[in-house]
C-alpha cells in the first residue's frame, strides 16, 4: 500500500463533514444527551484488564464517533500502525524506526529494524540490568569503603528523567525500603546540591543517563557529582559509584565509568519513550526485576490491545480522536490531566514532554505549513489540590478545556475514610463539569434570599457545564497498571500525529536554544563583542556587570 498523503487530509470530505457536524451539534448539552440515552455510559466506556475508560462525558454522539473513526480510516491509521509495528522508518526527518514497543517485548516477539530482530539485544541488556539491580539490592555491590549502596541518584534530563521519576514515585509501595532513589535534572546547582546534602558518598550510586553522553545539563551535573564523590574517595571509586545509560562507550570510559557498567539503548528509541529501556534502571533498582517485568507486561498488554482492537473498541484511538475533535474542530487549545493519586503527581509533567514535544510542530511530514492547529497545551496537578486552585477556571471560565481524570479504586495507604472521599471528589468534579447548574436549580437554591440579593447572585453562581472529561479508573496503581497507563498515552500521541500528518518523533525546536546557549555562555565571562539583538546584548551586559571584579 502506498503511503497516504497526510497533508491532504484537512482538504478531504471527512474533514469538511466533521466541521459541519461540529457546527450542527455545538449547542448540544451533555446533560441532554444523558437524559435522552440512559445507556450512554455502557455505549461510551470500555474495560481493559484493570482499566475502565469512561468517555461518556464528552460532547459527542454516536454520529460524532462514526465520523471520527472515518477520519482515522481516511488518514490510513491502520497502515501507519502497521508501519510502526514493522519497524519502518516512520521518523522521516531522522530516517529512524520508532520501536519502543520492542523494549517491553519478550523472546517470542518479532520486532525488527532493517530486517534484523532487535529482541536479542533488548533481552541481553534487560538481563544485565536485572543482574546489576540484584547485586545492588542484595548488598553485593559495595562502595569504596566496603559499605552497601543505600541511595541511587539518577542524573538525566527530559526523557532520561521524567518517565523513570514518575514510575519510581508512583510505585513507592512496591519499592525496596532499604534503597532510596533520587533524581537530578535541573542545571540549577541547587537541585544537585540539595539532593546530595544529606547523602554519604560511600553509600551513593550515580546513574548518568544520556544516549549521546554529550547532553550539557546532564554532563555538568555528572561532573559536579563526581567532584563531590572525589572529595572523600580515591579516583578509582568513580567506577564503583557511577554507571551509565548510553550508547557511547568511548565517552563513558573517558568519564571514568567502567564500560562493563554501561547499559546501552538504540537510535530507534526516542528519549520520551525510553523508560522501558535501560533508562528505567532506577525503577528496576527500586522495585526489582519481578516488579519491572510487571511494568513491562502492563505496557505490552496495551500494545496488543492497540495493535489488534477495532478502532471503535480501541482505548488509545478513542482518546486520540476525542483530542483531535476538541483541539482541531472546537479550537480547544489546552487539555488538563488530573491524577487523583499522590504517587502520580508527576504524571502531568511526564505528559508535558510526551505530548508537547511530539506535537509542537507547524509543518507536516512533507515540510508543508499546516493551516490548522495541532497539539494542545498539556497541564495539570494532582487532585484534590487542583480543585482549590484552577478548577474555578474549568467550571466558570470562558474556555473549553477537556480533562482527563485518573483515579485508582483502591489505595495502598488506607488512612481513615480518605480514599473514599478522594474518589468521591473525582467523580463529583467530572459530573459537575458535565452537568453544570441550571437557573431553575439555582432559583430553588436561592429561594429564601431577598430578590435583589438573588438577582445579584444568580449570574455569579451559574455553572454552564458541558465541559468534557474522560475518567480512567484503575483497580489500583501497580507496576502492571502504570505500564498500561503510560503505554496508553504513548499510542494516543502516535494516533494524533497520524491524524494531523506530523512527525511525532523528532524535536528540532529543542536544538536551536541549545545552540544559542553555547554561543552566549563564553560571552558571559569574557569581553567578546556582542552581536545579538539589543535585548539579549543588554542582558549579557547586565550579567557581566554583576560579576565584574570592579
Amino acid at each position: 500500500m502506498p503511503s497516504p498523503k497526510l497533508y491532504d487530509l484537512n482538504h478531504s470530505a471527512i474533514w469538511a463533514k466533521l466541521h459541519q457536524h461540529q457546527r450542527a451539534t455545538r449547542h448540544l448539552h451533555m446533560r441532554e444527551l444523558f437524559e435522552a440515552d440512559p445507556a450512554r455510559f455502557d455505549k461510551f466506556s470500555l474495560r481493559l484488564g484493570p482499566l475502565l475508560l469512561d468517555y461518556a462525558k464528552h460532547r459527542v454522539t454516536e454520529r460524532t464517533l462514526a465520523l471520527l473513526f472515518e477520519l482515522a480510516e481516511t488518514a490510513q491509521l491502520s497502515h501507519w500502525r502497521d508501519q510502526l509495528r514493522r519497524g519502518a522508518p516512520i521518523n522521516l526527518s531522522e530516517g529512524r524506526a520508532v520501536l519502543h514497543m520492542a523494549l517491553r517485548g519478550t523472546a517470542s516477539d518479532d520486532y525488527c529494524v532493517a530486517g534484523q530482530s532487535v529482541m536479542p539485544a533488548v533481552l541481553a541488556v534487560r538481563a544485565r540490568m536485572a543482574d546489576f539491580a540484584q547485586r545492588v539490592r542484595s548488598g553485593v555491590w559495595k562502595g569504596f569503603d566496603g559499605q552497601a549502596i543505600k541511595t541511587v541518584v539518577n542524573i538525566g534530563i527530559g526523557g532520561s528523567d521524567l518517565g523513570a521519576l514518575l514510575a519510581c514515585q508512583a510505585l513507592v509501595p512496591f519499592a525496596d525500603s532499604g534503597l532510596t532513589v533520587r533524581f537530578v535534572s535541573n542545571l540549577d546547582g541547587q537541585h544537585l546540591a540539595q539532593t546530595l546534602a544529606d547523602l554519604n558518598p560511600a553509600t551513593t550510586l550515580f546513574i548518568v543517563a544520556s544516549k549521546s553522553f554529550t547532553t550539557p545539563e546532564t554532563l555538568l551535573n555528572a561532573e559536579a557529582a563526581r567532584d563531590w564523590l572525589l572529595r572523600t574517595a580515591p579516583a578509582s571509586a568513580v567506577a564503583q559509584h557511577f554507571v551509565a545509560v548510553s550508547s557511547q562507550t568511548e565517552r563513558v570510559c573517558a568519564f571514568g565509568i567502567d564500560p562493563v557498567n554501561m547499559f546501552e539503548f538504540w537510535d530507534w528509541v526516542g528519549g520520551r519513550y525510553s523508560v522501558w529501556s535501560a533508562v528505567g534502571l532506577p525503577l528496576m533498582l527500586a522495585i526489582g526485576e519481578a516488579g519491572f517485568d510487571q511494568f513491562l507486561a502492563g505496557a505490552r498488554a496495551m500494545d496488543t490491545h492497540f495493535f489488534t482492537a477495532p478502532f471503535a473498541q480501541n482505548a488509545p484511538v478513542i482518546m486520540a480522536l476525542l483530542g483531535v475533535w476538541y483541539n482541531t474542530f472546537y479550537g480547544a487549545h489546552s487539555h488538563a490531566v488530573i491524577p487523583y493519586d499522590q504517587g502520580l503527581a508527576r504524571f502531568p509533567a511526564y505528559l508535558n514532554q510526551l505530548d508537547m514535544e511530539s506535537y509542537g510542530k507547524r509543518v507536516g511530514q512533507q515540510g508543508e505549513t499546516l493551516d490548522f492547529d495541532t497539539g494542545p497545551i498539556i497541564w495539570g496537578e494532582v487532585g484534590v489540590n487542583s480543585q482549590h486552585a484552577f478548577f474555578q477556571l474549568l467550571h466558570q471560565g470562558t474556555r473549553l478545556i477537556p480533562c482527563d481524570f485518573v483515579v485508582p479504586m483502591h489505595t495502598h495507604y488506607p488512612v481513615g475514610q480518605q480514599h473514599a472521599a478522594l474518589v468521591a471528589n473525582c467523580f463529583a468534579q467530572s459530573e459537575a463539569l458535565m452537568r453544570g447548574k441550571t437557573d431553575a436549580e439555582l432559583l430553588v437554591e436561592l429561594a429564601d434570599l431577598p430578590d435583589d440579593t438573588r438577582d445579584m447572585l444568580l449570574p455569579q453562581k451559574r455553572f454552564l457545564g458541558n465541559q468534557p472529561s474522560s475518567t480512567l479508573a484503575f483497580e489500583a496503581i501497580t507496576p502492571y497498571s502504570l505500564g498500561m497507563l503510560m503505554a496508553l498515552y504513548e499510542h494516543k500521541v502516535f494516533v494524533q500525529g497520524v491524524i494531523w500528518g506530523i512527525n511525532s518523533f523528532d524535536q528540532w525546536g529543542v536544538e536551536y536554544g541549545k545552540q544559542l546557549a553555547r554561543r552566549i555562555e563564553p560571552e558571559l565571562h569574557h569581553p567578546l563583542p556582542l552581536t545579538h539583538d539589543a535585548s539579549t546584548n543588554g542582558l549579557i551586559a547586565h550579567y557581566r556587570a554583576q560579576h565584574s571584579p570592579h
